[in-house]
């Protein structure tokens, strides 16, 4: 750790600085030598390399940036070897690390020149992790610093921070634990002068807590920030020679003077007539050119396409900013045209079909018995979920020919977050012990499918007589600067989001907000502005909330007749064991007679699922059999004789117990021999006396028959 110069003979430079409680430092020079830039980041245990790789060549005919930023978790980080019995190297990245690259890239893409098309790729790999606390940010930070040591055209740095709320104050850096039981989990990302992207999970928090919490954190992340620019002002950076690639400025002004007059309130209608409106004068426009210019259109056709957009979105903007009039038509405030219906599809167990102007989606419920939640084996966690939300938005969703496959990044982040939006109002697992599946399938795109995904499945929720606390409800919010003028839009559709400088998506109950999620296309925005998208979009969401209402309002008392019944006992958890049986004999033969299904957990609570409820009952019943404690005083009827003695009979009042019936205890006359009133496999009835200071049960059939007799003379 003393090492000063490395193989090469460059000095390590190494900088650090107090960042929220603990040291954070930065260190160059120690391992990469070939990358484009690459960082060390320690904070407490936690150390993580980030890597940046910059090709010297722009790619030729790209229409966009090829940036690409991946999270890898090392299981060895955590002390770990893989829980799969078979898998033991890592191999697909996690959900978790997919959503933490894509929580990176989001506030580092937008600060990159457009027209930038050099390939470039980041990779922040976890070496060593501190379990106090999640170790992404310190990632987001050591990807934000070897990019501004590539010497490319970064606009950074950038650091971020995750905030918990534990008894109303904010915590940064907070443990899992305070994570999962306080009511924020928010993540904040930015510049020295502006918020870059935000995402949270919240139960029920108010706007005005929220825009604390982003305040907090962009003051509190400024430390990190600060500590980049030393390292950088340390290590002195060579900037790199570029071109942006832009389509050439005679082919705009072509495009600009062909488009005028043609667009503004001539492209004004609902969609898809907007979409069909825009693609045949983008059509016309080709055609025109094409012309005009004969074979050689061929080669700049792409060209022309890039300007015809950039004329559509500053019409878009043009629209907007100077007569708040949106494409479709519609004020800033106004929601597109609802509809929705539930119970869908005859024999999933809920489902709903939700549209939002083009944007529909379909979602189904499945519920399942505990035993079938999702074993969850990361670097971080080694647990369970009961509760997923699958989305899926195949190419005929957006009119397009595109080869099915597994989901995206884009399809698990917006998977999650509609997923997140829903968590803070699931029922416990003692109120309702299912696993439970939500699939959102995309029918058509046009904006916010997330949104759309979130307002489905909790509609289908509900058709499956979840019992959630409250109903979800989620809106996009977008936004247009004109210089320090913000105009805020309320459900924005795809013109407006590709034309825009904000993505913020807000879903919440009528009581509070439960997710977010914000992007920025420009370079930031002050606290103010969001809290004002906030606050607009809790109009949106109560809109949107009292249409859903009308199509349910409140989830269904009965579960649908094709969903399996859970229900639940609870036994001493010493007894688990003789459930169990040796080998799992005991359970796999009460789960072959009966037909439930059975999951056991180390509380002692016991899960029976069957969509039959007298198979669950035996199974209950055949439970306590097992486990029951024999109770003085209390007659067992019908009862097998396991052996008979000189001096008495041993007698099975439950599984595993078996007590005494003395010779004199078997009838109110005297009995010679036992053998003369029963023998082994006789079923009679007794009457648990006493039991001694051993354990033993004394039993008495003459006392069982004699309070018998009085019950039935009486």
């Amino acid at each position: 750790m003393g090492q000063t110069i490395n193989p090469l003979g460059k000095e390590i430079i190494k900088v650090e600085i107090e960042f929220c409680g603990k040291t954070l430092s930065l260190e160059v020079g120690r391992v990469g030598f070939r990358s484009s830039g690459s960082v060390i980041a320690r904070y407490g245990d936690t150390v993580v390399l980030g890597t940046a790789m910059v090709s010297n060549r722009s790619v030729k005919g790209m229409d966009y940036f090829p940036l690409s930023i991946d999270y890898e978790e090392k299981m060895y980080a955590a002390g770990k070897i893989s829980g799969s019995r078979f898998i033991k190297r890592e191999a697909r990245p996690s959900d978790d690390a997919i959503l933490i690259g894509r929580l990176i890239d989001r506030p580092i893409r937008p600060l990159w020149p457009k027209g930038y098309r050099h390939e470039v790729q980041g990779v922040a790999t976890v070496l060593s992790l501190d379990p106090s606390f999640r170790p992404d940010m310190i990632a987001m930070i050591a990807m934000s610093a070897a990019f501004m040591l590539s010497g490319a055209p970064f606009e950074g740095p950038v650091a971020g921070l995750r905030v918990g709320m534990v008894d109303g104050k904010f915590v940064p850096f907070a443990t899992s634990e305070q994570l999962d039981k306080g009511d924020l989990d928010l993540v904040v990302a930015g510049t020295e002068d502006a918020i870059m992207m935000v995402e949270a999970g919240a139960s029920e928090v108010s706007e005005d807590d929220i825009a604390r919490a982003l305040t907090f954190a962009q003051e509190a992340m400024q430390p990190a920030i600060k500590l980049q620019k030393e390292l950088i002002a340390k290590v002195g950076i060579t900037p790199q020679e570029y071109e942006l690639v832009k389509p050439n400025d005679e082919i705009i002004a072509q495009v600009e003077k062909w488009v005028e007059g043609k667009l503004g309130a001539g492209l004004r209608a609902p969609y898809p007539e907007r979409n069909d409106l825009v693609r045949n004068l983008r059509d016309a426009m080709h055609d025109h050119f094409a012309e005009a210019l004969g074979e050689a259109y061929d080669a700049v056709r792409h060209e022309y396409d890039e300007a015809f957009t950039m004329a559509l979105h500053k019409d878009v903007r043009k629209g907007i900013i100077e007569e708040q009039i949106r494409p479709d038509g519609r004020k800033l405030t106004e929601i597109r045209p609802l509809s929705s219906e539930v119970g869908f599809l005859p024999r999933a167990h809920g489902s709903s079909l939700f549209t939002r102007g083009l944007t529909q989606a379909l979602n189904i419920v499945t519920l399942a018995p505990l035993s079938y939640s999702q074993v969850v084996d990361t670097m971080e966690r080694d647990t369970e979920r009961r509760f997923f939300h699958h989305y899926n938005a195949p190419g005929y969703t957006v009119g397009e020919v595109r080869r099915l496959g597994s989901p995206g990044r884009r399809e698990i982040g917006h998977g999650y977050l509609a997923e997140r939006a829903l968590t803070a109002v699931l029922p416990g697992e003692a109120e309702f012990p299912y696993s439970i599946r939500s699939v959102t399938e995309i029918m058509s795109q046009n904006g916010s499918t997330s949104m759309a995904a979130t307002c489905s499945s909790c509609l289908a929720l509900m058709d499956a007589g979840v019992p959630l606390k409250r109903p979800v409800s989620g809106i996009a919010m977008g936004l247009m600067m004109d210089g320090a003028t913000p105009y805020i839009m309320s459900d924005i559709a795809d013109a407006e989001d590709f034309a825009g400088d904000m993505d913020f998506k807000v879903t919440g109950t009528e009581k509070g907000i439960t997710a977010l999620q914000m992007d920025m296309k420009v370079h930031g925005l002050p606290v103010d502005i969001l809290k004002q998208a906030l606050l607009q979009g809790k109009d949106g969401r109560a809109h949107i909330l009292a249409h859903m209402l009308t199509t349910i309002a409140e989830p269904r008392t009965e579960l649908s007749p094709y969903a399996p019944r859970v229900e639940s006992i609870k036994i001493n958890p010493e007894k688990i064991r003789e459930v169990i049986g040796k080998g799992g004999e005991t359970i796999n033969k009460i789960i072959a007679e009966t037909g439930a299904e059975i999951d056991i957990k180390d509380d002692g609570t016991i899960f029976l699922a069957s969509p039959d409820k007298k198979s669950i009952d035996a199974a209950i019943q055949y439970i306590e059999n097992i486990t029951a404690e024999p109770e003085v005083g209390r007659i067992y009827e019908n009862v097998p004789v396991v052996s008979v003695m000189d001096f008495g009979a041993f007698v099975q009042i439950m599984p595993g117990k078996d007590g005494l019936v003395h010779v004199s205890e078997m009838r109110e006359e005297r009995v010679n021999k036992p053998s003369d009133v029963v023998k082994e496999g006789d079923r009679v009835n007794v009457k648990l006396v006493a039991i001694d200071d051993k354990g033993r049960l004394n039993l008495s059939m003459k006392q069982a028959e004699r309070e018998r007799g009085d019950g039935e003379s009486s």
